[in-house]
């Protein structure tokens, strides 16, 4: 982290004097997050990230929100907010909505050096499911239409592995979050729901055994995807230039400016999280080729 803190620090000290021009014009800073889990939580864990942003910046900063994953792509592609943490295929929507104006700045990676996590399909642990063929004439919640691992990857890889949803499935619906698709599968409101994790001890359903929503050994995990590349924060391609430097010079000083800030956002206990690294836009044009397969096959 020493070099990243470095390279962080030499970024602002290397901005002009003009840099500050920007924040005349933007006095408040608004920054999207995702739908995977409830609108308290997400607000409770992003509170210390408000207050060391506004502090570091010298702005306000506000923290936007959606019922669904569309509300924030829409919301950047609208020049409404100005930053957004996305997963890689709620980017790939938003460089498709925006026509290609917006660009990813930075992504995560975990203590061991990885920079991806993975898609999965959950079961309740009693429920007798071992594998995907054993969900034949089942229900599969998906997340929300513009999630990376709730639905484009799973829909595309088990499509690939000749499990094609609209027909092996009784029904696919959309849960609307990651957390509700595993409520409904501990509730039997579905027999599974796709979500991801980063490893076994680290992701959604471990984050809701964490927090007392469902019990530890209620929920089981069937498949696995390839791995994902870790989805982008992403800003307009309109804003100063900078201010962008700016804000990813706070951002890639956070994990050691205020670790406890970073580690509550990035998922608490259950975080393995140590860092950003930049990211460029040809590391997630699979993705938005992903899609484009997606919405041909659903037209045909």
């Amino acid at each position: 982290m020493r070099f990243i803190t470095t390279a962080a620090l030499a970024l602002l000290a290397a901005a002009p004097a003009m840099a500050q021009d920007w924040k005349a014009d933007y006095k408040t800073v608004k920054f999207g997050i995702l739908s995977g889990e409830n609108e308290q939580d997400r607000l409770a864990r992003f509170k210390g990230f408000e207050e060391y942003m506004e502090k570091t910046l010298g702005v306000d900063l506000e923290i936007f929100t959606a019922g669904n994953y569309d509300g924030v792509v829409q919301a950047l592609a609208a020049d409404q907010i100005e930053f957004a943490f996305l997963g890689s295929s709620a980017y790939a929507a938003a460089y498709t909505a925006s026509e290609g104006g917006v660009q990813p700045i930075l992504a995560t990676e975990s203590q061991t050096g990885a920079t991806g996590y993975f898609s999965i399909v959950t079961v309740r642990c009693d429920s007798g499911y071992k594998t995907i063929d054993d969900l034949k004439g089942k229900v599969l919640a998906f997340a929300d239409p513009d999630s990376t691992s709730g639905y484009a990857v799973p829909l595309y890889n088990l499509s690939q592995q000749g499990y094609d949803p609209a027909t092996f499935f009784s029904a696919v619906p959309f849960s609307g979050s990651h957390e509700a698709g595993v409520q409904g599968v501990v509730n039997k409101q579905f027999d599974a729901a796709a979500t991801y994790q980063d490893n076994e001890t680290s992701g959604v359903y471990q984050l809701m055994e964490s927090k007392g929503m469902i019990a530890k050994g209620e929920v089981c995990v069937i498949w696995q995807s390839p791995e994902i590349t870790n989805g982008p924060i992403t800003t307009r391609n309109n804003l100063p230039q900078p201010m962008i430097d700016e804000v990813k010079a706070a951002l890639l000083a956070l994990p050691t400016a205020a670790p406890e800030v970073y580690k509550e956002m990035t998922g608490g206990e259950t975080s393995t999280d140590k860092g950003y690294i930049e990211v460029n836009h040809e590391r997630y044009q699979w993705i938005i080729d992903m899609r484009a397969w997606i919405k041909a096959n659903r037209k045909s």
